[in-house]
């Protein structure tokens, strides 16, 4: 390698992955390789039957932690980060004050489900078109509104600081880059913005309509900017070094740009806590009628794409369920050779609607079932049964998607760490008669975090430096017939119902 050619591939990206689980930052060189990681857990907090919170305080120790850790790892002088790029578990809800940096309270987490009775109220009143029209979601608590309406309701003082100006309001993203400037820049980007049911996903701006029907003083909310913008520099007493922060994303969008999904068409899932799939639109914001959400992608460069989303709430927690209630299994990876024990389920589903289902169901009251249970069913059916849910869930989603937005799909690109289960994709592959491709890095999250602050700063040249980078780790081909995949479709639409029937309300 000549001089000039080592100059070139001087430097690295770091990104900063604050997820539902953990906080993990990672270093990505040129070629979209991984140079170093360091990763924390994160405590979960259920205070209550539906409730979940994160500590505000703890995800930014450990994103701090992380980020210092995985700057010495990479052996090169800090001063060769070319820029920081964050994604983030979206729609987790983070209040705090303006003059002190402390949170009001603890973070309410996406799968929080404590606004349900104010969502129904919502409903109630008819607004369910016209936020569906305005922001691409449908009215559930799995979004930020309702959650912010929540902790003003409900948090001494909380709405008398937000009224004064005193309280901010922020996804993940937004408390990160706030504690990462020392305190100076308080911003979202459009697709964090973009699932908190309150930003209207056209005008690309906070919906003041629907400011007021939450009651949400627009003073606390973070100014929205494009994905693939420099939102202000780290202070060097954060984390030792003054660095561009050159993007923001969800977490699901990051993963779609990761994957190079540039294309309409272009579909993944990632396979995390929950499972996300997500579809490019380009640049049209179609308002889906299959219980589809509608979501901005990315924006960068004075064009923003968007997509079609089918969330399912319950994907990867499902075996951390195995592993930590039902004990069956010690590690995850277990499942695997357990689900390969067994020549099917023994008739067994598992349904793991803990927090309800998402799409294109959208059923808040159901609740997970095991059902189709004999005297022959061991826990490898079991652990069969719970993989065998996640690939289910996705091809209820692909289903409604190809129908939605009248595309054909080929091919599905699959990553998260649950993805690296091999049964679970050949699963996939087989129950949605479509190939399924997995890349080497499966950390695309991540990698598109790194990506678009990449191509921000100009790090990369632009999307084709990147779709190069990406590489297959291995494709799943359907093998599985057609009577066999269409019985065991029958047989899970069966146990869905079952799962929603059980939370009805019974008449005595």
């Amino acid at each position: 390698m000549t001089s000039t050619e080592a100059d070139k591939l001087a430097g690295y990206i770091l990104a900063v992955d604050a997820g539902t689980t953990s906080v993990r930052t990672m270093a990505f060189g040129r070629r979209g390789e991984v140079l170093a990681v360091s990763q924390r857990p994160l405590s979960q907090h259920y205070p209550g039957p539906g409730m979940v919170e994160h500590d505000p305080v703890e995800i930014w120790d450990k994103c701090r932690s992380t980020i210092v850790d995985c700057l010495s790892k990479t052996g090169v002088d800090p001063s060769e980060c070319a820029a920081i790029g964050i994604t983030n578990q979206r729609e987790t809800t983070v209040v705090w004050s303006g003059s002190t940096g402390e949170p009001l309270c603890n973070a309410i987490v996406w799968q929080d489900r404590r606004t349900f009775d104010m969502c129904q109220e919502l409903k109630e009143r008819g607004l369910g078109d016209k936020v569906l029209e305005k922001t691409g979601l449908q009215i559930d608590s799995y979004f930020s509104g309702t959650k912010l309406r929540w902790i003003l309701d409900n948090v001494p003082g909380a709405r008398e600081k937000a009224e004064s100006g005193e309280a901010l309001f922020g996804t993940v993203e937004s408390w990160i880059i706030w504690n990462l400037t020392g305190g100076r820049v308080h911003l979202t980007d459009y697709t964090n913005a973009s699932r908190t049911m309150m930003f209207n996903i056209r005008d690309l701006a906070w919906d003041e309509e629907l400011l007021r029907i939450l009651g949400i003083p627009r003073g606390m909310l973070p100014d929205p900017v494009p994905s693939g913008s420099v939102f202000g520099s780290t202070d060097p007493d954060a984390i030792g070094v003054s660095v561009p922060i050159a993007s923001a994303l969800g977490d699901q969008q990051a993963a779609l740009f990761g994957q190079t999904c540039f294309s309409k068409g272009d579909v993944k899932i990632t396979f995390g806590t929950g499972g996300f799939m997500l579809m490019n639109m380009g640049p049209d914001p179609r308002i889906t009628s299959k219980g589809l959400l509608t979501t901005v992608a990315w924006s960068i460069g004075g064009r923003t794409e968007y997509a079609l989303e089918g969330s399912i709430y319950i994907a990867g927690a499902a075996v951390q369920w195995m592993r930590d209630e039902l004990q069956i299994v010690e590690e995850s990876a277990e499942t695997e050779s357990m689900a390969e024990m067994v020549d099917d389920t023994c008739g067994c589903y598992v349904v793991p609607a803990f927090v309800g289902l998402g799409a294109p169901h959208w059923d808040q009251n159901a609740r997970g079932i095991i059902m189709g249970l004999t005297r022959g069913t061991n826990r490898c059916h079991i652990a069969r049964a719970a993989l065998e849910s996640i690939a289910f869930q996705a091809n209820d989603v692909i289903g409604a998607m190809a129908d939605d937005s009248g595309v054909a799909i080929a091919s599905i690109k699959v990553d998260g760490g649950a993805s690296a289960n091999n049964f679970l994709c050949q699963f996939l592959a087989d129950i949605t008669g479509m190939d399924v491709e997995r890349p080497r890095c499966i950390e695309s999250t991540a990698l598109g975090a790194a990506y678009m602050a990449g191509l921000t700063t100009g790090f990369w040249n632009g999307t084709g430096d990147l779709r190069d980078n990406w590489s297959r780790d291995r494709s799943f081909t359907p093998s599985m017939d057609e009577g066999s995949r269409r019985e065991l479709i029958v047989g899970w639409e069966h146990a869905v119902r079952c799962a929603r029937v059980w939370s009805e309300t019974y008449d005595e």
